[in-house]
């Protein structure tokens, strides 16, 4: 019997027999002869080799699936495939493949993980993969990312137009952007990235509106239908004309919503933007190089997303943890009212005035077209009662007598007008900005820039001026003032004061204006050249040229509404 020893005066003993047995504690075991000893020996070794082998195997394949499944680097030698994915440092976004309705049409996208649905951009929106056996992403030694198919043809490429340094690398950051990085091993550089390259989501940290350098756009466009990412008909972006505000058009370029100038703290026409600033901080910029706007999330502020949707909606949306859904803070068009250009220039736009068709004319304006607007056409808008008396001034040459009778109405809570074509300057104040107005014939109305200093008289508060008709105003409720030039009392244009008097002034004006008839550009202002025929005894001067001389006998009952009509616009109300 052999004895082998075991530490822990453990005692086994090995006996040739075909069973184990157990005699007061001590194990018996078979001793098998010499040639079954070296077969067994064999055997074990190569079981030895085939175990090695096949952890070494496993070892490796679960590496490369853990690489693959969490890590945020796309790199030289490595692809990303079907089943794939970058994974962000924190696991807020991931990027991969997926499928939209119809599941033979591939995409690579970047989504929120929390929300595999909300697809923030795609690659190939617009050239979908038939199929992806054999398609990957990679990336060149020059820095460009390429989507190939399984031909090996290249589907999309990022055309990264700046050559690496060294071995360039791509990574999906936290904020859902994916840059290519020149060498990391030196100062990184970013060559390209998705977030200059806008699908239908803006992103906190992206921006949209335009290169002033290159003429280059940024701008959302929309999917063609909720299952179909490739390009749609509408786009919204920031434009760069006048004051910046954010414009819905569609393919056709025609203009289908806009979100009113931006005034230092929102755009006009979207006061509820300050409702949820303690979440966002909002990001105008102006400078020589670009205008563009964007967001960014404060500190703690759930995932958000600015969407434009495939039927032309623009939409704020915000992640709700606790239902697990995305919450609609804001959505444009809203109704009506939202609609370009609805009630036509100086057409004014109620949402909660259904009685009229939401759309009436500002005090002092009758619609253009009253048989068009009985038929719901407002599109020629709303016209003077009465011209402006510095409408024979020259523009720029404005007079005291003209200063006395071209006042403004003041039009509370609107979203301020189309301001394509307007003059700014941000450096006077909004008194210094009125009279600017007043002094120049071709102004119509007037507003402060900037409203961060309370929209008065602040030295911030600039000054926008529009030489044109009013297009696409409509009352907001906790929108801005706009300073409507109109054709008022003195008293009511300096100080405000409105009065039955003012009612007597306005009275005397259209007396005059009915007697002299249209004033053209090259015409002195009305009032002091009827204060001038009155004096000088030449009360045919004043009559309307279109109209034939009057009959002797009816120049005398001339003469007494001429008189009337000068003794309502005396500058002093008590002498009216």
């Amino acid at each position: 019997m052999q004895r082998i020893f075991f530490p822990a005066s453990t005692v086994i003993y090995a006996q040739p027999i075909r069973h184990l047995s157990c005699i007061r504690g001590v194990v018996t075991l078979p001793v098998p002869c010499a040639k079954t000893t070296k077969h067994r020996s064999s055997m074990a070794n190569a079981n030895s080799i085939l175990l090695i082998f096949f952890s070494l195997f496993l070892l490796v394949a679960l590496t490369a699936l853990a690489a693959n499944a969490a890590s945020d680097i796309l790199s030289k030698g490595r692809n990303i495939t079907d089943g794939d994915k970058l994974v962000s440092a924190r696991g807020s976004f991931t990027l991969g493949f997926f499928s939209l309705g119809v599941p033979s049409k591939r995409y690579l996208g970047i989504w929120f993980s929390v929300s595999e649905d909300a697809v923030c951009w795609v690659a190939n929106r617009d050239r979908p993969l038939a199929d992806t056996s054999g398609s990957a992403l990679v990336i060149t030694d020059a820095g460009s990312l390429l989507l190939l198919d399984g031909s090996g043809q290249v589907v999309w490429s990022s055309n990264t137009t700046s050559a690496a340094a060294g071995p360039a690398s791509a990574q999906l950051l936290e904020s859902g952007n994916l840059v290519v990085l020149s060498d990391p091993n030196s100062s990184a550089v970013v060559l390209w990235q998705s977030f200059d390259h806008p699908s239908n989501t803006l992103l906190p940290g992206m921006k949209i509106g335009k290169n002033l350098w290159t003429g280059a756009e940024w701008r959302l466009t929309s999917w063609r239908s909720a299952s179909d990412p490739s390009s749609g008909k509408y786009w919204y972006t920031t434009d760069a004309r006048g004051v910046p505000e954010n414009v819905l058009r569609d393919g056709d370029d025609v203009e289908r919503y806009r979100t009113g100038p931006w005034n230092g703290l929102w755009f006009s026409g979207i006061p509820e933007m300050a409702t949820y600033s303690d979440m966002f901080a909002y990001e105008l910029t102006v400078s020589p190089g670009e205008v563009t706007y964007g967001y960014v999330a404060r500190a703690g502020a759930p995932f958000s997303r600015l969407l434009l949707t495939d039927d032309g909606l623009v939409q704020r949306l915000v992640w709700d943890a606790a239902t697990r859904a995305w919450k609609n803070f804001f959505q444009a068009p809203r109704g009506v009212c939202d609609a370009f250009g609805r009630c036509g220039a100086f057409g004014v736009c109620d949402a909660g005035a259904a009685s009229t068709s939401f759309c009436g004319c500002a005090r002092g304006f009758s619609p253009a077209s009253p048989a068009g607007w009985r038929m719901r056409d407002y599109s020629v808008g709303c016209r003077r009662n009465v011209a402006l008396d510095c409408a024979g001034a020259g523009a720029g040459n404005g007079t005291m007598a003209t200063a006395a009778a071209d006042g403004f109405l003041r039009l509370r809570g609107v979203k301020l007008p189309d301001a394509d074509n307007v003059s700014v300057d941000a450096g006077v104040t909004l008194e210094e900005c009125g009279a600017r107005c007043v002094a120049n014939c071709s102004c119509v109305a007037y507003a402060p820039m900037d409203i961060r200093g309370g929209g008065g008289g602040g030295a911030r508060s600039g000054c926008i001026m529009w030489t044109d008709g009013l297009v696409d105003l409509r009352l907001v409720d906790g929108g801005q003032d706009l300073y409507l030039k109109g054709y008022t009392a003195p008293e009511f244009a300096m100080q405000g004061n409105l009065t039955l008097k003012c009612d007597v002034y306005s009275f005397g004006v259209v007396i005059m204006n009915i007697i002299s008839g249209p004033r053209k550009r090259n015409m002195l202002p009305l009032l002091p050249y009827a204060w001038d025929c009155w004096s000088q005894h030449k009360i045919e001067d004043l009559l309307d040229s279109a109209m034939e001389e009057p009959e002797f006998g009816l120049l005398p009952a001339l003469e007494k509404c001429v008189q009337i009509g000068l003794l309502c616009v005396q500058q002093l109300p008590d002498d009216r």
